[in-house]
């Protein structure tokens, strides 16, 4: 299969054990199925990709022009689309239904991108983790502070990257090089070792390590 990546939405973590008789911690992906919706040329384009969608939605429920795009390939109607670069070979045809059995294999790596949990404004304990001031010897209601932010004269302001209170998380981040625990091709399931990005029932994008392709 020419396409490097799939679609999925995390369920939650669990345990397994592995054929060696060792139990380790995975994330279960459901990951895909997914459908071809459209592609990219290299020709028209300039780069050779498809676009997958995932978790199908009534035509009502997306806007007129990605309801035209849908009806245009005949493919149902998706909530999550993204593209995925191709490896070597023809890219699939549009409809095509790409499945985790199709991309992935037990023992191989994989990147899984997702949005982390949003924590709204912290402070800087919960966001860089400082320690805070001593509980006595006369500090006095400047326990979870930050400390000194900058001197007077010199610089006269506060140098940018500063490390302060403010929003932390909800941001996209990348896991790389996570081992590929099981496969479930009936199930539409990726086991992962380890941790991956966001919540519960969060999207997520797989992607096959660039070793991995060839």
């Amino acid at each position: 299969m020419a396409v490097t990546g799939l679609i999925g939405r995390k369920l939650g973590m669990t345990q397994v054990y592995t054929p060696q008789g060792v139990l380790v911690p995975v994330t279960v992906i459901q990951a895909g199925p997914c459908t071809v919706v459209a592609t990219r040329g290299a020709e028209r384009h300039g780069y050779a990709a498809a676009q997958l969608g995932f978790a199908p939605t009534k035509p009502a429920r997306v806007s007129k022009p990605m309801a035209g795009q849908f009806a245009k390939a005949g493919t149902a109607t998706f909530t999550i689309l993204r593209e995925f670069r191709l490896a070597d070979g023809d890219a699939p045809a549009v409809g095509t239904e790409v499945g985790v059995g199709d991309l992935f294999r037990a023992g191989q790596r994989v990147h899984v991108s997702g949005i982390t949990k949003g924590r709204g404004t912290a402070g800087v304990i919960k966001r860089h983790r400082f320690s805070g001031f001593p509980a006595s010897h006369g500090t006095h209601e400047y326990f979870r502070h930050g400390g000194s932010i900058g001197n007077r004269s010199y610089p006269g302001r506060v140098f940018k990257g500063k490390r302060m209170a403010g929003r932390y998380g909800a941001d996209r981040i990348t896991t790389r090089n996570l081992e590929v625990v099981a496969v479930r091709p009936e199930e539409h399931l990726l086991l992962v070792r380890g941790t991956v990005p966001g919540s519960r029932n969060g999207t997520v994008i797989v992607h096959a390590r660039r070793e991995a392709r060839t």
